[in-house]
């Protein structure tokens, strides 16, 4: 069997590339996010509970994209650091909802606006048309694999 490296198995898949810009961008963001003492996850939790009325974990983990047992994680160390509260639900029983202090809405805006500085020097590499363009063909590939369902 021929010796064959990443890079080769890799080459012109499109996923890859995705997954390789994905990873930059975040990396780019954990590093501007540190000043802060924020991990991106924690940064994307308080800005959705900072423009809310509370939300529950389940919720903040679809939002955020991460699996419920790191949202538990991530709620926790934010209530530890005094960036959210969390309170029984008055509408359920069962539920908790957390909510964004002063302090957590305060870091919220100053986070974002260094995450925000970091997508700006990614948009400002395109065009005005040509990142149109890139959009509709993310949102072009999103809804197609969307609409596969379970089909492999």
């Amino acid at each position: 069997m021929a010796n064959t490296t990443t890079e080769t198995v890799a080459a012109g898949r499109l996923g890859h590339t995705i997954k390789r810009a994905e990873q930059a961008l975040i990396a780019r963001k954990t590093q501007v996010l540190r000043e802060f003492d924020l991990t991106v996850p924690q940064y994307s939790v308080l800005l959705l509970l900072s423009v809310s009325d509370g939300m529950s974990a389940a919720q903040l983990a679809r939002e955020c994209m991460v699996t419920p047992q790191t949202m538990a994680t991530v709620l926790t160390n934010l209530e530890k650091a005094g960036l959210v509260v969390r309170e029984p639900s008055e509408l359920h029983q069962k539920v908790v909802v957390n909510r964004a202090t002063r302090a957590g809405r305060a870091v919220a805006r100053k986070a974002d606006k260094a995450a925000l500085r970091v997508e700006g020097a990614l948009s400002a590499e395109f065009t005005p048309d040509e990142l149109a363009q890139f959009e509709e063909y993310l949102e072009r590939a999103i809804a197609l694999l969307g609409s596969l369902g379970s089909a492999p």
